[in-house]
């Protein structure tokens, strides 16, 4: 992976395993997409599938380098959106190439479990990265949305099908038709935030919440994220009965006699599947 994209290794509290800290790091660009940052994403999103020790993925954006005497400080920026200099020129069968097996497809698709941890603007595909994990965490300065209807251009990377679960088809309706910004209350009030801080207090709250999940058993969150997922690919009624297959098949694995023994003598569980 280059330098665009820097991975820091934090231990978990209980000793077991590590929570990867994933910092997209083009602060001048105010961290936007470009090639470059997406194809690390998805080198990254493989390095920890296939890492037994890596046990939750936070993903965040790096902060703004101080500016050079007498000029402005750049704003803070989870990811300002997508690189547009890439899109000049480009037709749609270079886009159809650029966009397949995309890096936020790889985030969405990780089996590990994702945390977003935004600091500023998530606009655009920045939004998007945001959408595509499972948990998104947020200071009270940030701000969301989905510009790219100013371009003439609508979200690519999946955000219309993600946004939609998220906050409902009326307000995606409205942020992808207008264009217009969300402040981050009105984006915790609308439900794409789970969690909204102070600038201060939003890397402890993260990992915080990343290390009560990087606690749990991971062959049972990884059960638990299919079977959430399914909710968005199936209807209820068939989401009902492959949750119950899920659940049930749960019984037949050691570490669900491990929690429960843990419970019954109020120690902490030892889990076998990491």
């Amino acid at each position: 992976m280059s330098e665009v994209l820097v991975i820091e290794e934090i231990p978990c509290e209980n000793g077991d395993g590590m929570i990867a800290k994933v910092t997209i790091n083009r602060p001048d660009k105010l961290n936007a997409l470009n090639q470059d940052v997406t194809s690390s994403i998805k080198e990254m999103c493989k390095w920890a599938d296939e890492n037994d020790s890596i046990r939750c993925v936070v993903i965040t954006g790096a902060k703004p380098n101080p500016p050079p005497e007498g000029k402005r400080a750049k704003p803070n920026a989870f990811v300002a959106g997508a690189d547009i200099t890439e899109f000049v020129g480009k037709g749609s069968q270079e886009i159809r190439e650029m966009f397949r097996d995309n890096a936020i497809e790889a985030i969405w698709n990780l089996k590990k479990p994702t945390i977003a941890m935004v600091d500023g603007f998530a606009l655009g595909g920045g939004c998007e990265v945001a959408c595509s994990c499972d948990i998104r965490i947020a200071s009270d300065r940030s701000i969301f949305g989905t510009p790219e209807i100013k371009l003439g251009l609508i979200p690519g990377y999946g955000g219309s099908q993600r946004l939609v679960h998220l906050v409902g088809y009326g307000r995606a309706m409205e942020m992808m038709m207008t264009g217009n910004n969300v402040s981050a209350e009105d984006a915790y009030r609308m439900g794409i935030v789970n969690h909204l801080c102070t600038p201060e207090n939003l890397e402890e709250k993260t990992m915080e919440i990343a290390q009560t999940i990087a606690s749990k058993s991971m062959h049972t969150l990884r059960i638990a994220k299919q079977t959430i997922r399914a909710s968005l690919d199936n209807g209820i009624t068939d989401g009902v009965e492959i949750e119950a297959i899920a659940f049930a098949n749960l019984f037949d694995t050691e570490d669900k006699e491990i929690g429960v023994q843990a419970f019954l003598n109020r120690s902490e569980p030892k889990w076998v599947h990491k």
